[in-house]
């Protein structure tokens, strides 16, 4: 059985997110303690009691979903005996692509908290509140979603900013642009188009100072060679050089999110279980509109964990 790991991205948070494993497994407990002190907040108290609002702030959210993705993943080693290099590839979603490089060795759990804090706070200060906006275009293929964009254009900056699955497909920018964006969406006849209950424009160029933010920030980081390969969101394709990726996560600010694409070649190359470790089931749930024949399983709880670790090691 060929294995990728995936690390969700924002969307995937809820209150009580890692709680269950803090309560079962010392080697969760040890992440989070070390995310909450890296950042000297107590991260992991609002994650399990909240409140929501305070959770989705960006630069909450962010290494939140890190720490819980990385407990999973430090108590597969710990406990189970699985460690990341039972996969042939690791890939992340937006900021899960930092909690893949953590995961595979590229980045310690510090540096990658501190990183996705500064990451969140860059993306929220770079367009003023109510200034910008997402929408989520469901039923509409990449063809339909530029021609909406085009009409958006118009107003403003407006682009893809992920190309989720088959049929899901986000755009983000200027709010006046994007509602535009939406009016021919919807004349174009797309099932569903609906402005996001997000904080800021992620992944447009209104998004050009927080790259320049993470560009400093990532120059003073040693990013090592990942264990495995990174499926990186800018390329869709494994990257093994540090230089490189380094380059895309600043890319990746203001770039495309490849999902689709991203998986897509994956399972074009033998990987036949993707696994979900964190908060939440949301690119377990996209799989199965990406590609048919793969299995798909959200590393979740401590039950899922323990059953996935007994399915590897027989």
């Amino acid at each position: 059985m060929k294995l990728a790991f995936t690390f969700p991205g924002q969307g995937s948070q809820s209150v009580g997110m890692g709680k269950d494993l803090a309560d079962a497994f010392a080697s969760a407990r040890s992440v989070f303690q070390e995310i909450d002190d890296a950042l000297s907040q107590n991260l992991s108290r609002l994650m399990w009691e909240g409140p929501m609002e305070d959770l989705t702030l960006t630069a909450n959210t962010q290494p939140a979903l890190m720490a819980c993705s990385l407990a999973a993943m430090a108590v597969l080693k710990q406990d189970f005996d699985v460690d990341v290099s039972a996969a042939s590839y690791v890939a992340g979603h937006s900021l899960g692509e930092y909690s893949a490089l953590c995961a595979a060795g590229s980045l310690s759990l510090a540096e990658t908290a501190k990183l996705l804090r500064l990451r969140g706070e860059a993306m929220q200060k770079a367009v003023p509140v109510g200034e910008g906006a997402m929408a989520a275009l469901l039923g509409a293929d990449l063809d339909v979603a530029d021609k909406a964009v085009s009409a958006g254009v118009k107003f403003g900056v407006c682009q893809i900013a992920n190309d989720n699955a088959v049929g899901q497909v986000v755009i983000s920018g200027a709010k006046a642009a994007v509602d535009a964006a939406i009016e021919a969406a919807n004349e174009l006849g797309v099932r569903k188009a609906v402005l996001l209950p997000v904080s800021a424009p992620f992944h447009c160029a209104l998004m050009s100072p927080a790259a320049e933010a993470m560009a400093d920030a990532l120059s003073d980081i040693d990013l090592k060679t990942p264990l495995v390969p990174v499926v990186n969101n800018v390329t869709a394709q494994p990257v093994s050089c540090s230089d490189q990726l380094k380059a895309d996560l600043v890319t990746q600010v203001t770039g495309r999110v490849r999902w689709r694409e991203s998986v897509t070649w994956m399972a074009e190359n033998e990987i036949e279980t993707f696994a979900e470790p964190g908060s939440g089931k949301v690119l377990t749930g996209m799989l199965r509109r990406i590609v048919k024949g793969v299995n798909g399983v959200a590393l979740n709880t401590p039950e899922a964990l323990e059953k996935f670790a007994e399915s590897l090691n027989g």
